[in-house]
């Protein structure tokens, strides 16, 4: 590696850096892992089927703040797990996919996704995402 790479590298590090700040990356995976300790056993979701269980949305890439936003909606709606935290996280969601902050996670402000999952399922798949920003 020669010297005259080293502002590049040192200005790409500080770029991501900055948008791990902007995804609140510490904060959000502080909560989702809070929940996931105290969410019951995984509730099988089958959208079929009458249940109790919460069936929430599994994002497609680039589709995961809208998901995110519609799927902590409902858990706040259905009393899922601890209140306070899924607005914080409901509101850190919006936040983020309104300002474009996590720009690999907003292609739009609809939520595609192919599957429903349980809400450990889904929590799991908030903290894979925002881990893999902070990586």
């Amino acid at each position: 590696m020669n010297a005259s790479m080293l502002p590049y590298i040192l200005f790409s590090c500080l770029l991501l850096s900055v948008q791990a700040q902007n995804c609140s990356v510490r904060e959000i995976i502080r909560y989702t892992t809070h929940l996931l300790e105290e969410s019951p056993g995984s509730c099988p979701c089958s959208e079929t089927a009458v249940s109790s269980c919460s069936c929430l949305p599994i994002a497609e890439p680039g589709h995961e703040l809208a998901c995110f936003v519609e799927g902590t909606e409902h858990m706040l709606k259905h009393n899922v797990s601890s209140n306070t935290i899924i607005a914080r996280l409901n509101r850190a969601f919006q936040t983020q996919r309104d300002r474009n902050l996590c720009e690999s996670l907003a292609r739009g402000h609809q939520c595609l996704y192919k599957n429903k999952g349980s809400v450990k399922e889904f929590l799991n798949k908030i903290l894979r995402t925002y881990q893999a920003i902070n990586k």
